[in-house]
């Protein structure tokens, strides 16, 4: 498995892994799945500023993640919001990890210092949304930050959000 940029021949098999987790998840609170253009245009767009990597096995795009601005005014320029998606028939097998570990490299690399995620979260997980997120990102050192209640209503449910928080940087 290699670990690259993503290209803007990789966005059909991105959406391709993401469209599941619109369709049939609260891991994301986008209700439609974003036309390819769209995707494309948001691909282009994160990387004027920050990394979109991709997994890459045999020809195939396992996963990707990205980092996009946490906040747009300057006195957040140190700090990002990371996303990772991985194609459902591949997830457990370490695919997330190295993607995080890259970009995390990266994002050290262009004096990235706080690394943030935005995590759907329901106290009884449901067939929509489990605690994983939650505990992928605990594994990889966030800690968290801020806890949302009832902020996000999908599949005719609310669901809360949890801000988790990695420092990969020092603060001087």
């Amino acid at each position: 498995m290699i670990i690259r940029d993503a290209t803007p021949t990789d966005v059909k098999a991105m959406l391709n892994i993401y469209a599941p987790y619109v369709e049939h998840t609260a891991i994301t609170f986008e209700y439609d799945v974003p036309a390819l253009e769209e995707f494309r245009h948001r691909l282009e767009s994160v990387q004027t500023k920050y990394p979109w990597i991709v997994a890459e096995k045999g020809g195939r795009v396992l996963g990707y993640a990205y980092a996009s601005a946490f906040k747009e005014r300057d006195a957040y320029q140190w700090a990002v919001e990371t996303s990772i998606y991985v194609n459902e028939t591949v997830k457990r097998q370490g695919i997330g990890r190295k993607l995080h570990e890259a970009l995390e490299q990266r994002l050290k690399s262009q004096g990235i210092l706080n690394m943030n995620a935005c995590i759907s979260f329901i106290e009884q997980e449901d067939e929509f949304l489990s605690q994983d997120s939650i505990r992928f990102h605990e594994h990889l050192g966030y800690k968290t930050v801020a806890h949302f209640h009832l902020c996000g209503k999908k599949f005719g449910r609310w669901y809360d959000m949890i801000w988790m928080e990695k420092m990969i940087g020092e603060h001087t």
